[in-house]
């Protein structure tokens, strides 16, 4: 059967950028994050320690060496430019760990094993730094883009084996060796750290995909668990493994779902034997009823000829008599749609003439109380009874708790019959909306008593799901209650 449309609700869709990842993905997406951060750590202290051992090493070496070919260097003062170039050329060709380029600086002279007799990767700071201290210094300098180890050493003399201090004779050397092959062995063993993080992220996604299903199988049992007891499987339980917290919460869940099980069917059974007791009593209550409201219909014919107390009596246990027999049937009804009993014995009828013979059969013909608009024409499938009895009861809520007159409006729209029953009483106040198809609710708690069974509207909505319709209550802007019943045609 057809249902009526429902408006789409839920959730507003997320924007792009609030999207969760799942957590499979998360679970990867950090393992990886700790491995790249573990292998960039790892190789960037490789990196600094190597640099450093190649640099130093390097560097300890050529200052080494430097000073001991200037310790052993005999240079007569004032200097002799033709014989310091062939020694300071002679020093260059033996330089370790590769030949040097090598400067000597007294006052204006300036001799070098180079064609320029100075060079401008010297800086002033290691020149000072070479007039301060006897035993020289060191310093490495980028230019151009290319690293230099500069190394200066002062020339200096022992006036006499009984003196220890040594004296500046204003002759300075100083070596020049570029670190280009020491940089490019660094530039290969970062390029191959590189080279081989990629790899290595592949190799630890391995143990990432694992390890997030490891993590995940739980979850995803969980998930199947709590959807086959949201479809009614109370039985479902799940397989704990280990110790972990996962498995605890495995535990819990079963543990819950036991619980929820026995609690469930305690309530079904409670549930069933209300049930039953009510049907049983109504059906046990139907003979004497019948046998009582045959007695009251000849006390009310002779209620004519009584005194009036005795009268007016009589009238009240016809009243209440009719009133019981209506409560016994209307509870036997709800009980066959708790059993799953009810069923449809549909027709093709004209839904107007129905209207009108459900009216005229409750002598509801006033004009000055119920108002019609029912044209004629329009034929729908419907259990003729069950249909009669929607519209009754709607009318006579209307009635009992508005005021005349009452309209019952009658339309489709697409492929729905429309039926409005709507008053001109004060509305229903809006915390009693959405439970005035509640069983046995009432309004105002003080009342106790009503003409109804308190059962009618919840008996109409059931009639109405039956036909596969809806049933809404509204007040209307102008005042009163609207009843809106949309069955399909």
């Amino acid at each position: 059967m057809r249902r009526a449309p429902r408006e789409r609700t839920g959730p507003p869709a997320r924007r792009w950028w609030a999207r969760p990842f799942g957590l499979r993905t998360r679970l990867v997406l950090a393992f990886l994050l700790v491995a790249a951060v573990g292998c960039g750590t790892t190789a960037a202290l490789t990196y600094r320690a190597a640099r450093n051992a190649i640099l130093e090493q390097t560097q300890n070496t050529a200052v080494s060496a430097f000073r001991d070919e200037i310790g052993r260097l005999e240079t007569p003062l004032p200097v002799d430019r033709t014989a310091l170039s062939v020694q300071l050329q002679r020093i260059a060709r033996l330089g370790k760990p590769r030949p040097w380029m090598v400067y000597a600086e007294y006052g204006s002279v300036r001799v070098s094993s180079a064609q320029r007799p100075t060079s401008t990767v010297i800086t002033p700071e290691l020149r000072a730094r070479a007039q301060g201290t006897p035993h020289g210094s060191f310093q490495r300098v980028l230019r151009g883009g290319t690293p230099y180890l500069t190394i200066a050493v002062p020339a200096v003399f022992q006036p006499s084996p009984r003196v220890t201090a040594f004296h500046r004779t204003g002759l300075v050397f100083y070596a020049v060796l570029e670190l280009d092959e020491e940089e490019a062995n660094i530039e290969a063993m970062v390029t191959a750290a590189r080279d081989g993080a990629l790899p290595a992220l592949l190799v630890a996604l391995v143990p990432a995909l694992l390890a997030a299903r490891s993590v995940l199988r739980p979850v995803r049992d969980l998930r199947r668990a709590a959807h086959s007891m949201g479809r009614g499987e109370l039985d479902t339980r799940i397989q704990a493994r280990g110790t972990d917290e996962l498995a605890d919460l495995a535990r819990t869940f079963n543990e819950s779902a036991a619980a929820l099980e026995g609690s469930v069917a305690e309530l079904r059974g409670a549930e069933a034997r209300a049930r039953r007791f009510a049907s049983d009593v109504s059906h046990e209550l139907r003979t004497p009823l019948a046998g009582m409201l045959a007695v009251t219909e000849v006390l009310d014919e002779d209620a004519e000829g009584l005194d009036s107390d005795t009268a007016r009596a009589v009238r009240l246990i016809s009243a209440e008599t009719g009133r019981l027999a209506d409560l016994v049937e209307d509870l036997m009804e709800i009980s066959r749609f708790d059993a799953r009993a009810a069923e449809l014995h549909t027709d093709e009828v004209d839904v107007a003439d129905s209207i009108r013979k459900t009216l005229q059969s409750r002598r509801w013909t006033d004009a000055d109380t119920i108002d019609t608009d029912l044209p004629s024409g329009i034929r729908a499938r419907l259990d003729p009874r069950r249909f009669d009895v929607i519209v009754a009861n709607l009318v006579g809520n209307a009635l009992r708790h508005g005021r005349p007159p009452v309209t019952v409006r009658l339309s489709t729209e697409g492929p729905w019959l429309v039926t409005e029953v709507a008053d001109h009483g004060p509305g229903i106040h809006e915390d009693v909306l959405p439970h005035v198809f509640d069983r046995f609710f009432k309004a105002d708690p003080a009342r106790t008593r009503s003409s109804g069974s308190g059962l009618g509207l919840a008996i109409t909505l059931e009639n109405t799901r039956l036909h596969g319709g809806t049933v809404e209550a509204a007040n209307r802007p102008g005042g009163g209650a609207v009843f809106t019943l949309r069955i399909p045609l």
